[in-house]
């Protein structure tokens, strides 16, 4: 996982819509799923529930809560 990695899944968790946040991060949804899916994989863990409405589960919830405070420190 790379702090690139952790920028995305954070605007994707405010955005809860992979559209809307990969258009904010100009690039394609599916660059942005792929960052995601790497991400999963690290941890081992879903990080959204894609149902409709899209939301956090709690691993990606703790995630986003800890991912803040990376990326201010990086």
């Amino acid at each position: 996982m790379t702090l690139e990695n952790l920028e995305y899944f954070l605007v994707a968790a405010e955005e809860l819509n992979f559209t809307r946040a990969a258009e904010r991060l100009y690039i394609t949804q599916q660059s942005l799923s792929g960052h995601i899916a790497k991400i999963e994989r690290y941890y081992n863990c879903r990080l959204f529930d894609r149902h409709f409405p899209m939301s956090l589960t709690p691993e990606g919830a703790e995630l986003y809560e800890k991912g803040q405070k990376i990326l201010s420190l990086a």
